[in-house]
């Protein structure tokens, strides 16, 4: 897939029109154990969004399996993928582009060669993937979680142990209070301490010992802000609750008593007998005893005496995420409000920036990909003086940077990278921007924050915009009046200079003087 059709298909499915409530939505979800797909319909109740699984899809993957000690995805494991994401893409042909949502997790995030995988698996799949951040995840695991539970005031801890990362969260109401992501997974676990299937005493230790120094960074502000009940969301966590139920280790829920009776009965089968165990599924054999390890570190450090199941997770997170999109209630408003407030901006500036940007953008002829794109402009108009937190010299450098790499929930790696562009480009030289793929319609977006940026450079209210913008293909005019400009030789020498970087950027710019 090219990376000019891989943009389409972001663009494309990240719309925020209106969704039509009785129409289905999709959810995929790239786990690094397990791929999940699940196909709900959306009903309204008194103002309320409900959502009802119609169809769900599960296969092991064990993408992180494939790994090798550089981080590199083997071909085996790209092949398990690829024929899974294909059998998914028949599920969900006919759905239009802004109805399906897919996200990879763990693995697509450290795999060295994940640049070259994503546009097969694109591909396989017919729809774009996002790639988000172990932050963004675990906010969508709790959403998903918090939903699918019976409303409370209560905080609730919520533990999902997937195939590479382990996210805890605590939350009250549908509001997530702590949030983290931890770098430990059942399948990376089970690959580093039983490569071989062999349970030990020892490896065991190592294991629960290497997964509590995870979790005792964060026990601290975990314990100090508490909860309720706790809930294991996962793949590790059913697989327990099923097996301690079943096995009689555990009369409700998964307790350390349990887990501790199970432990004893792996180290003395010396590996994992699927006799021995009612209740275990076989795909839940081979990475169990990472997951067991992981789990009883998280008891011991975060103090859980129970924890029962919560369902949902991560990819009915992601079906409530677009319904809130839809709904406008996007969780990406309200991230942008947020970082103004934590890095002080000057918010007068940045409604005005922003408020000229978007007026100089209704100009740029329709295309599918317009809407969403102003909302992203929208955004960076807002954040592009985020860098100013550090220091002013090169500030949109710094700017560029924050908002790359930045926690932003509701934000994915793509939503990230377009911002962060934008923001690089809105003063200074074009010529650092080449090589990033963007089209056309990207570059007009540009044009509009540079201008804007350009017109408030006085941090003064514009009552009467003095310009205006025609593009079409790769040719851009910008229309000024002749009196304005006799009257504001700065700016005038700056949209000089902008005729020279747009002209250098490969696009024709004609600065056209208007009685």
């Amino acid at each position: 897939m090219t990376a000019s059709r891989r943009f389409t298909l972001y663009n494309r499915a990240v719309q925020s029109k209106k969704l039509l409530m009785d129409h289905l939505l999709a959810a995929v979800d790239l786990g690094s154990n397990s791929f999940r797909l699940s196909v709900a319909r959306v009903v309204q109740h008194n103002g309320h969004a409900q959502i009802y699984a119609v169809d769900r899809l599960k296969e092991p993957v064990q993408l992180a399996a494939g790994l090798d000690e550089r981080n590199m995805l083997n071909d085996a494991a790209v092949d398990r993928a690829l024929a899974v994401l294909k059998r998914y893409g028949e599920r969900l042909a006919g759905f239009h582009p802004n109805r399906v949502r897919a996200v990879a997790t763990s693995t697509f995030r450290v795999a060295r060669n994940a640049a070259q995988i994503l546009p097969l698996a694109e591909e396989a799949l017919g729809f774009p993937i996002e790639v988000i951040a172990g932050q963004e995840e675990a906010r969508l695991i709790y959403s998903g979680v918090a939903n699918e539970l019976p409303p409370s005031d209560d905080r609730r801890l919520v533990i999902d142990i997937g195939g590479g990362s382990t996210e805890s969260i605590i939350g009250k109401g549908y509001d997530p209070l702590q949030i983290a992501s931890l770098t430990m997974g059942c399948v990376t676990y089970t690959r580093r301490f039983f490569p071989e299937g062999k349970i030990t005493a020892q490896n065991m230790q190592e294991a629960e010992l290497a997964a509590r120094g995870q979790f005792e960074r964060i026990s601290k502000p975990y314990r100090r802000t508490g909860w309720h009940q706790a809930y294991g969301s996962s793949g590790t966590a059913k697989g327990l609750l099923a097996i301690l139920a079943e096995g009689g280790m555990s009369k409700k829920g998964i307790t350390l008593d349990g887990m501790e009776k199970l432990k004893s009965l792996l180290i003395k089968d010396e590996r994992v007998i699927m006799e021995h165990l009612p209740g275990i599924k076989p795909a839940r054999a081979p990475v169990l005893a990472g997951g067991l390890a992981i789990m009883m570190a998280a008891f011991r450090e975060l103090k859980i005496e129970n924890m029962l199941p919560g369902e949902g997770a991560l990819r009915v997170g992601v079906l409530y995420d677009m319904v809130g999109r839809a709904s406008h209630h996007d969780k990406r408003d309200e991230t942008v409000r947020q970082l103004i407030k934590r890095y002080h901006l000057d918010v007068n500036q940045a409604n005005r920036v922003r408020d000229i940007a978007l007026k100089l953008y209704e100009s740029i002829p329709e295309n599918e990909e317009k809407e969403e794109l102003g909302r992203a402009l929208g955004w960076a108009a807002s954040l592009h003086e985020v860098g100013m937190s550090i220091t002013s010299s090169d500030y949109h450098r710094h700017s560029a940077y924050i908002l790359e790499n930045a926690d932003m929930p509701g934000f994915s790696n793509d939503d990230q990278t377009l911002l962060a562009w934008l923001a690089l480009g809105h003063q200074s030289k074009l010529g650092k921007l080449k090589g990033v793929g963007a089209r056309p319609i990207h570059w007009y977006a540009l044009l509009c924050l540079r201008l804007a940026a350009l017109l408030c450079r006085r941090r003064e209210n514009v009552p009467v915009l003095p310009l205006s913008v025609q593009v079409k293909g790769r040719k851009i005019k910008v229309n000024v009046a002749r009196a304005w400009l006799q009257t504001h030789p700065l700016s005038e020498y700056t949209l000089r200079q902008e005729e020279a970087e747009w002209d250098k950027a490969g696009f024709s710019f004609q600065l056209i003087e208007t009685p």
